[in-house]
This record gives C-alpha cells, sequence and structure tokens, in this order.
C-alpha cells in the first residue's frame, strides 16, 4: 500500500506490515500488536503539528465502546471514496 500526497509534496513511502512479528507475539501467549502511527514531517507541518489530546482520547473512548463507526459515518466516507475515484 502506498499513500500518495494530495498537494505538492513528493515524498511518499511504502507501508509495509510486519504480520509474521505480530503473529509471533500472540501465538506466544503475549499481547496483541498495538497500533502505532508516525507522521512524517510534512504531514506535521500539513497538520499544524498539533495533536489535540482531547479529540485522541475522545475517539478512542468511542472505538473502545463501539459507537465510534456508524452508519452515517460509513455512508459519508464511501461517498467521499467514491468522489475521489469516480
Amino acid at each position: 500500500m502506498q499513500i500518495r500526497p494530495t498537494n505538492n509534496l513528493q515524498n511518499t513511502q511504502a507501508i509495509k506490515l510486519n504480520t509474521q512479528q505480530a503473529e509471533a507475539t500472540t501465538s506466544a501467549g503475549g499481547q496483541a500488536p498495538v497500533d502505532q502511527l508516525e507522521l512524517s514531517p510534512e504531514a506535521q507541518i500539513l497538520t499544524g503539528g498539533e495533536i489535540r489530546a482531547d479529540r485522541v482520547a475522545q475517539v478512542r473512548a468511542e472505538i473502545a465502546s463501539g459507537v465510534y463507526e456508524t452508519d452515517a459515518k460509513l455512508d459519508a466516507a464511501v461517498e467521499r471514496l467514491l468522489d475521489q475515484i469516480g
């Protein structure tokens, strides 16, 4: 999978998933792997470099409780995707 920029930034990087390590961790009785996100310097510039801890905490709580994904949000995401590719 490759993420391509939507503006003049030309630095893209492929994302590689290390599934062997994740499988080894869970099969060895360890905890499940944790998702992580690292923003490139270019992405930090585009986002203003600020992470809204209150919003992150709110979204995490909604995901954990199962109320984050709603039909309306999924429909909106599908519509945006179709607009971009169509």
